[in-house]
């Protein structure tokens, strides 16, 4: 990000919350549960699955950890209840693991065997680099006695081929991302084709080694190249699907689906919106610029 970007961004995260919820908005489906259904039902009707998520991260206690607990499983709840093609993906902070490792890992466990009694899957999102430890751990601890959970790699993490080559022997179902959160160049690229590379490495290592891959990448590039990939090595499609955040180039979405290949959408929801709308902004800053216009506009 330039620093042009950087000062329109910064511009827009000190606006009042309500003025930048109206254009954040694009990028998550609503406040509440219902608003979650509302979306899941309209992309499930154009065949597209989802992946839901009650928004929030690094709660303060434990009443707060089991809290998000429940709004998760009442999400499974309501998927079942509903007949949606949805699964669930969890923030680990959210569940306690930066206070309580053992808690964490009750409540997010708690949540896969309720996955598990529907038949459904839970992603274990990862988050900034000062977490990766633990959340592998907490991944590779309920991958023992769990299938129906997976995680998610960021290929601009400097590490992660190493991460990949011991999670792929446990036969990992995985979410393969960029990257989003600000980390030191010593830890992470920082070059946008440095990024692509390992992406692609990343990729090419999951599936050559027979582990499901959620594709998850706006980029076209990428996404010209995972096709290249799948059709060079037959790969079938019960060994991927492609992903992408709802709001974010739909275009891409539609022309997936086209193709014929899955397609899910990372659908978030929940009144603590505004950590994420703002990583979004700073992954697109173009969009920042779109606000700052708009709201001069408005002004005159």
């Amino acid at each position: 990000m330039n620093f042009v970007n950087r000062v329109i961004v910064k511009f827009v995260s000190l606006l009042p919350r309500n003025i930048v919820f109206l254009f954040a908005r694009k990028y998550i489906a609503g406040t509440h549960l219902r608003d979650a259904v509302r979306v899941t039902k309209e992309l499930n009707a154009k065949g597209i699955l989802t992946t839901i998520d009650v928004l929030g991260e690094a709660i303060k206690n434990e009443a707060e950890a089991k809290e998000a607990q429940q709004k998760v499983i009442e999400v499974l709840e309501m998927i079942e209840k509903e007949k949606l093609n949805a699964n669930v993906s969890i923030k680990p902070t959210q569940m306690g693991l930066l206070i309580d490792k053992e808690l964490c890992y009750s409540l997010v466990a708690g949540i896969v065997e309720k996955a598990g009694e529907y038949g459904n899957f839970v992603r274990i999102d990862m988050e900034d680099s000062s977490t990766t430890d633990g959340i592998f751990e907490l991944f590779k601890r309920l991958r023992e006695k769990y299938d129906n959970v997976g995680v998610v790699v960021q290929a601009y993490l400097r590490r992660s081929y190493d991460d990949v080559v011991k999670l792929n022997s446990l036969g990992t179902n995985y979410r393969l991302c960029k990257g989003i959160y600000i980390e030191p160049e010593e830890i992470a690229f920082k070059d946008k084709q440095e990024i692509r590379e390992n992406y692609l490495k990343l990729l090419f290592k999951m599936l050559n080694d027979g582990n499901y891959v959620g594709i998850a990448t706006h980029d076209k590039y990428l996404i010209d190249k995972a096709y290249e990939f799948i059709r060079e090595k037959g790969i079938g499609k019960d060994k991927f699907e492609f992903q992408m955040l709802y709001g974010v180039t739909e275009r891409n979405c539609d022309k997936i689906n086209r193709d014929g290949y899955k397609i899910r959408i990372y659908v978030p929801f929940g009144e603590h919106w505004y950590p994420y709308s703002i990583r979004r902004l700073q992954e697109n800053p173009n969009i920042a610029w779109y606000i700052t216009k708009s709201i001069f506009s408005l002004r005159r």
